[in-house]
């Protein structure tokens, strides 16, 4: 028996509808009903668009009815983060600069789902141009997690990660320059991956170049290792206006049903340098020996990074703050004054993290190049021996809004970044996913997976088999 749209995946919702179970029509009228009646409990979303969605889904059922072929995804409704664009619809970036800005065309990954037959029934929200690793912009205002609407969702991605959990759509891929995909995705529960870099395209302009330093992709967010498998597919190849783009490795579907047992895995729930809450530790630690029941051997292993997690942040911020600042600088071009008359209109902590910081000198910013070399290096020499690295996504379970954490297990850290652990596999840009893995107090831990570059199938067929022995679909809150 077929599930309810709104609890089906996307794969099931998928073949519900090939199978003349479900209409387009149907299903996408189901979601916005869902998304109308709950969006306000956590605000994941920032527009919704109805009339769009119908329409296309009365294009969908037509296709139907006149045999025409479908493609993966036919009638399946996803959301699409507020950084990329929609053709008709605005995307504000989350800032007021943008409030009112309405995109003439899609980004390259949405045409490709649009291509597949996925039906666009809103954009869901991001802090101010997705520099946060919380979401909250002077739009729309702060997206919480559905396990806890007064604790904060995750970001950049928060908006994606919230409407996955609230059961708003089946599928809502995001971006991801230091987790953004994968600190939603631990904080609201559902599966996020960051695919090898050039994988999916992401094409920047002005700067075509800019997804390098740290780097940056795009990457699907979904309730289940198969639905992102799915968009992954989708989204994935080449594309002439990203230099970094890569070709296609075969489906990433197959890895889903793959068997784990010739995987050996390495398992540092702090990687050997950052703070981790013991119930975070505790819950990863019940949660690896699933690897072990479903035939991989799992080690417990600390990579040698060369540097401690600061040093690691501090390279990071180095490189950040420069791709920050050119992004601002680059608002000039567009008629806006970010370092004069619009100032004011830029989030407070925006200002603070990119307008105030000291702009890093050459040597400075070389040198964290150096640094982020020792990464890859310290990295590689565990990916000779190991296919895989486990680790915690988050030092910390999700916390109140406006309350970042100060400190971990006693140990002081930079409260805006340093209680994630996503940061190393965006400078060398290795494929990381974040998989549910169980709770603290009701609130859930994500587990870090991570492999070489271009071992996305890996990875895929790790999680696949995390999911297959402690299943989490029906964990999400109603």
């Amino acid at each position: 028996m077929v599930a309810p749209p709104t609890r089906a995946t996307a794969a099931g919702l998928a073949r519900a509808i090939r199978d003349g179970e479900y209409s387009p029509t149907e299903v996408v009228d189901a979601t916005l009903e869902r998304i109308r009646q709950r969006n306000e409990r956590t605000n994941a979303f920032v527009t919704v668009t109805d009339d769009l969605a119908r329409e296309a889904a009365e294009d969908a059922a037509r296709a139907i009815d006149e045999g025409e072929p479908l493609g993966p995804l036919h009638g399946v409704p996803v959301a699409i983060k507020d950084l990329d664009d929609v053709a008709g619809v605005r995307t504000t970036s989350g800032s007021l600069l943008y409030e009112d800005r309405v995109a003439e065309s899609d980004s390259p990954f949405v045409a490709r789902l649009k291509d597949a037959g996925a039906i666009v029934v809103g954009k869901t929200n991001t802090p101010e141009f997705g520099l946060g690793t919380t979401t909250d912009n002077r739009v729309a205002g702060p997206t919480g997690t559905p396990f806890d609407p007064d604790r904060v969702s995750g970001g950049s991605s928060g908006g994606a990660g919230a409407a996955l959990a609230d059961r708003l759509v089946p599928m809502a891929p995001g971006s991801d320059a230091g987790g953004s995909v994968r600190i939603p995705a631990s904080f609201c529960g559902v599966y996020g991956l960051k695919p090898t870099q050039g994988v999916v395209p992401n094409v920047t302009r002005p700067n075509g170049f800019a997804s390098h330093t740290p780097f940056s992709t795009k990457g699907p967010l979904a309730r289940t290792v198969e639905d992102a498998a799915l968009s992954l597919d989708v989204m994935a190849g080449t594309h002439p206006r990203d230099p970094f783009s890569v070709p296609k490795r075969g489906e990433y579907r197959d890895a889903v049903d793959r068997p784990v047992d010739e995987l050996d895995i390495a398992y540092s729930p702090d990687m050997g340098v950052y703070p981790v809450d013991p119930d975070v530790r505790d819950v990863l630690e019940d949660a690896v020996s699933a690897f072990e029941r479903a035939g991989a051997t799992v080690d417990a292993i600390d990579p040698d990074l060369g540097h401690d997690n600061e040093e690691i942040l501090d390279a990071y911020y180095t490189m950040a703050t420069v791709r920050w600042r050119s992004l601002l600088e680059n608002l000039s071009e567009e008629g806006f004054d970010p370092l004069g008359e619009d100032r004011d209109r830029l989030r407070p902590y925006l200002v603070d993290l990119v307008l105030d910081a000291e702009e890093p000198a050459t040597r400075v910013y070389k040198r964290a190049d150096v640094v982020r070399t020792d990464v890859l290096d310290g990295l590689a020499d565990l990916f000779a021996e190991y296919d895989l690295l486990v680790t915690a996504t988050c030092g910390t379970t999700p916390f109140p809004h406006g309350e970042e954490p100060a400190e971990i297990d006693g140990t002081e850290i930079e409260p805006y970044r340093g209680w994630v652990l996503t940061q190393p596999f965006n400078l060398t840009g290795q494929p990381a996913a974040s998989a549910p893995s169980g709770f603290v107090g009701g609130l859930p831990v994500g587990m870090q997976i991570a492999g070489p570059r271009h071992a996305d199938d890996d990875v895929i067929a790790a999680s696949a088999a995390l999911e297959r022995r402690r299943p989490w679909r029906d964990a999400y809150p109603e």
